[in-house]
């Protein structure tokens, strides 16, 4: 077993057998002859803004139907990298997007897209679609109702965003490619995570605790990649801890503490988002399900605020994944390859030899009760372990069996998803992935993963992989769909918030095993693997309660732009420049690849940009103001939290936007403050 400081890098993955990069030929162990001791890839890098509407969409997360969009703080966007082999000609497009997960109705229209312009370079079986799992972004885009629920539906807007936004960051990599090399390195990151549910976690056998030091995956791996003339093209790290920093009474659009972490490192790399080529780093998420960054509890993560706690745990991850990158000197070695499969996860038979020895079913999917409590960091309703009696005669009366069914064990079943009709609220034909990038391997899973888990996983691919020639691996998760969580059995018999979001009761984890089990063995061989059932495509049978925008209004006496209220004579750096203007709704444009604020700094006779909407010391606030009689005008506030290295000088605060006529044309607008010293 792989120790407590070596958990990324404890499994070896299979080698790929010539299969092409959209996965049509076959080959054998020999086909791999010509990657041994290979250490030229080319890589290309591409990222582009996934920011949805900015303004009354419900966020996508904690599922509270009050908790909807009213701004933003920091952009979403998707980071992509392709890597192709020199020596097999396969490729891999890796992704890392802002979102809570990349749901299954995204990840077939990107599919469908990059088949409509690359052909069979890009297919299910090597596009790799991580989210970071950040929980302050605009919902509404999964095509399965459970997902929509608390958004009030489906929006369509928020769906083409992200859907071309991570197809677009793709292209772009694509676009990039270049010959070049990957340094790898891996470390222990203390004090950044804590497991929100320790009394499920000591339920898993003693014997295997003490296998490990901690009970959160505490590794870092971090991927340097570089031309071949050794110029810097971008970053991935991979590190287990939810994107819960911001909590669920937060408003404004954020990527949450790996956002933080990808902003400052680009930053000093002199990334510039609207250039077709730049430095691109992802702070991707691995193994999270039981994994908070609130490290003092509940939803404390050590700072006065929210954005003081996205910072702390952001700074963290920043920090040794520079150390990382600095440090890292081994190259990656091998061929790029990749496996993928279809599993109808309702109706998975287990084996009897990896369960209890006795045959078992997996089930359709259902929720228990402790899921409507929450978790530790994003509180629901009730608490964790509930039971129908115990949960209040609201809920118990409404939704809750008293009795629960023999598949589904000690889960008290509140909401049986997978028995809705015409269609189950949840997906149940789920992609499972395992791509090889030279030795380091990655299991895509479409759950959020307990550190347990993932450890056994670890295991189920070492026993097939181990003699392949990779020595990494990391299981990540939630990747290309989503449905929910996986435990442990042990974990899932607490029927904490985790057990009781595991949809398909307590022998998911060993189903998956099974999963991953084929796709590693077809690595490692050279075979082919069954592709199995075809998910669903739900596109034509979504509904919504959203209104949307109706028209946009204002005082008779004023122009859109002009201010409420207008800045201070003179700051210093440490303080905040603050200006509010007559504004309109952000989702009449969303300004995709460009800002709805601008900071400027007076150069001569001109204005030079110093700050825009993605920076982390800028907020974009959206309020509606109801004038009287119309009720429809909006005001919106442009925040610069000032650094403390501020250059001297003359600045102002500017916003932009587009109002809509009451007959829905769209007309542009923009508003600036006065002028300010900052000295």
């Amino acid at each position: 077993s792989p120790d407590a400081a070596s958990e990324d890098a404890g499994v070896d993955a299979g080698a790929d057998a010539g299969v092409d990069a959209g996965g049509e030929d076959a080959g054998d162990a020999g086909a791999l002859d010509p990657c041994e001791g290979n250490q030229l890839f080319e890589i290309g890098a591409g990222i582009h803004d996934i920011t949805g509407p900015a303004a009354e969409l419900g966020m996508m997360g904690y599922s509270m139907v009050g908790q909807k969009t009213a701004g933003i703080h920091t952009r979403l966007w998707s980071r992509a990298f392709v890597i192709r082999s020199a020596c097999n000609g396969e490729s891999v497009a890796f992704v890392s997007a802002d979102l809570l997960a990349v749901f299954q109705a995204v990840q077939q229209q990107v599919m469908e897209r990059l088949r409509a312009t690359h052909g069979t370079i890009y297919s299910e079986r090597n596009v790799f679609l991580s989210a970071t799992h950040t929980h302050s972004g605009p919902g509404g885009y999964s095509h399965y109702t459970t997902y929509d629920l608390s958004i009030l539906g489906f929006n369509a807007q928020n769906f083409e965003a992200i859907v071309e936004g991570v197809y677009l960051s793709i292209v772009e990599a694509h676009q990039n490619l270049a010959p070049g090399r990957i340094r790898v390195a891996s470390g222990e990151l203390l004090d950044t995570s804590i497991n929100r549910s320790p009394d499920a976690y000591r339920l898993d056998p003693e014997e295997e605790r003490s296998l490990y030091e901690h009970d959160t995956d505490k590794s870092m791996t971090v991927l340097r990649f570089e031309d071949r003339d050794g110029a810097e093209l971008g970053m991935v790290s991979w590190y287990g801890v939810h994107a819960t920093s911001m909590g669920n009474d937060n408003h404004l659009i954020s990527g949450d503490n790996k956002g933080y972490s990808s902003y400052f490192f680009e930053k000093a790399k002199g990334t510039d988002y609207q250039a077709p080529r730049t430095f691109v780093a992802a702070f991707a998420q691995a193994s999270s399900g039981d994994a908070s960054p609130n490290i003092y509890g509940g939803t404390e993560g050590g700072g006065p605020d929210d954005f003081a706690s996205t910072a702390s745990s952001g700074r963290k991850q920043l920090d040794k994944a520079l150390e990382l990158y600095e440090a890292a000197s081994e190259g990656l070695v091998g061929p790029v390859g990749s496996r993928h499969l279809f599993a109808t996860m309702d109706e998975v038979e287990v084996a009897p030899e990896l369960s209890d020895g006795e045959p078992h079913t997996t089930c359709s999917a259902a929720y228990g009760v402790s899921m409507i409590a929450g978790a530790e960091d994003g509180p629901g309703y009730g608490s964790e372990g509930a039971s129908c009696e115990t949960l209040g005669d609201l809920w118990a009366g409404l939704t809750c069996s008293p009795e629960t069914t023999e598949c589904q064990a000690e889960k008290p079943i509140v909401f049986k998803a997978g028995e809705q009709r015409p269609f189950p609220w949840s997906p149940e034909v789920l992609p499972f992935q395992l791509v090889r990038i030279g030795n380091l391997a990655l299991v895509g899973l479409p759950f959020e993963v307990t550190t347990m888990a993932s450890r056994r996983l670890r295991e189920t691919a070492l026993a097939q992989l181990s003699e392949a020639g990779v020595d990494r691996l990391i299981v990540v998760g939630p990747v290309n769909a989503y449905a929910s969580y996986l435990t442990t059995r042990e974990e899932y018999a607490a029927q904490n918030y985790e057990g009781a979001s595991t949809h398909f009761g307590p022998w998911t984890l060993v189903a998956v095993q099974q999963q991953i089990t084929t796709l590693a063995a077809a690595l490692a061989s050279g075979a082919e693997v069954p592709s199995g059932r075809a998910p669903r495509d739900l596109r034509d049978d979504v509904h919504t309660l959203q209104i949307g925008v109706l028209y946009d209004d204002k005082l008779l006496a004023v122009d859109f732009g002009d201010l409420v209220e207008d800045v201070e004579r003179s700051y210093r750096p440490g303080q905040t420049a603050r200006a509010v203007f007559w504004g309109a709704h952000p989702a009449n444009s969303l300004r995709i690849g460009d800002s709805f604020l601008r900071v400027e700094r007076k150069q001569g006779e001109s204005w030079e940009s110093v700050a825009n909407d993605w920076d982390w010391e800028t907020k974009y606030r959206w309020k509606r103001n109801n004038c009287f009689p119309t009720f429809g005008c909006s005001h919106v506030t442009v925040e610069w939290d000032i650094p403390d290295d501020a250059a001297p000088g003359t600045y102002r605060l500017r916003c932009f936007g587009d109002w809509k006529s009451v007959g829905g044309d769209l007309h542009p607008y923009e508003g600036t403050s006065s002028p300010f010293e900052v000295w």
